[in-house]
């Protein structure tokens, strides 16, 4: 089998291995080869790995030690793990209910399965799943030294944003003032706090706010994160002035708060911005909103234009990371 996976020196294999597993990226159905140089490592998406990493193509054998879903199946189904959880993607409801007896018969740490039947939607950012095995919905997600309580039936949690979480917290220093806008069930929030930030987190789906809360607490970050359940645009008059860093994962609607990230937004912040748009010119609608409603008052850098992950044919997800320096002086007027 032809796949994705990471390259390094034979002596930083194991170190990289369990960065992979933390990061929940390892592919556990290829076998982990070396040629004595080098031992590679395969990965579910290669795309998503961080730049630290060097991604090759490589054929690689099936892992023979367990039977996995594909020696039960005709086809390769399309899913993703998250915890004891498989979350199937698949099309045909009858394909979804043939991979997911297979998951279960298997030898893969699986409790339960589910099948996605619509694409995320609505206020909460929630698709329509479907049990089609096991007995329940919720499990625990482990993702770099922290763990999250997480039912994607009532919440949004995408485990394939790990390696992008991870960049962007790589980037927090000690002391830091982080507002999510956004947090969920806390994957950023949380994550910032263990690196040493002072975090708002925001969310207005009530069930997300209650894992959010609980998630903190798991991680022991209850000093230094302040969860907040509502519209952000209502809380943000008490915030004012206060960020030196501002998350807004909201893709398709993040340039409608853009003016509340400006109320947020200290003297000098990092704004991670993100969006999904067509891939040809899949960065320019976000610069463009965001000098069109910030440039009146800070000065705007753009950093890192991140291509995060595919989000169907020809469309993808993105973040931008931009400074933002206040104005002393309005500029003239055009």
């Amino acid at each position: 089998m032809r796949r994705p996976c990471v390259r390094v020196d034979r002596e930083d294999g194991e170190r990289t291995r369990q960065s992979l597993e933390e990061a929940g990226v390892r592919d556990h159905e290829a076998a982990i080869e070396s040629d004595g140089e080098y031992v590679y490592i395969p990965v579910i998406d290669g795309a998503a790995i961080l730049e630290e990493f060097e991604v090759i193509e490589r054929e690689l054998e099936p892992r023979t030690a367990r039977t996995l879903p594909n020696d039960l199946l005709s086809f390769t189904p399309t899913y993703e793990r998250l915890g004891d959880l498989v979350l199937l993607q698949e099309d045909d409801r009858n394909r979804a209910i043939k991979a997911a007896s297979a998951f279960m018969r298997s030898d893969l740490p699986v409790e339960a399965v589910l099948w996605r039947r619509s694409e995320v939607e609505g206020t909460y950012r929630i698709a329509d799943w479907e049990l089609l095995e096991g007995d329940r919905t919720e499990t625990v997600h482990r993702e770099y030294g922290a763990e999250f309580l997480v039912d994607p039936t009532k919440a949004y949690f995408s485990p394939r944003l790990a390696t992008e979480r991870h960049r962007v917290v790589s980037q927090i220093q000690q002391g830091e003032q982080v507002v999510d806008m956004f947090a969920g069930v806390g994957p950023f929030a949380i994550r910032a706090a263990l690196a040493g930030a002072k975090v708002i987190a925001v969310d207005v789906n009530p069930d997300a706010v209650t894992y959010l809360t609980e998630n903190v607490r798991r991680n022991g970050v209850e000093n230094a994160v302040t969860v907040i359940e509502g519209d952000v645009g209502e809380i943000v008059d008490n915030h004012t002035d206060w960020a030196d860093r501002i998350i807004m994962n909201l893709p398709h609607r993040a340039d409608e708060y853009l003016g509340t990230a400006g109320l947020f937004a200290a003297a000098s912040c990092r704004l991670h911005y993100y969006d999904i748009q067509p891939e040809v010119d899949a960065f320019n609608p976000g610069i463009g909103a965001i000098n069109e409603v910030l440039a009146g008052t800070y000065e705007i850098e753009v950093i890192t234009e991140q291509a995060v992950r595919s989000y169907a044919p020809g469309v993808i997800n993105i973040c931008l990371d931009v400074d933002l320096q206040r104005r002393t002086e309005k500029p003239p007027t055009p």
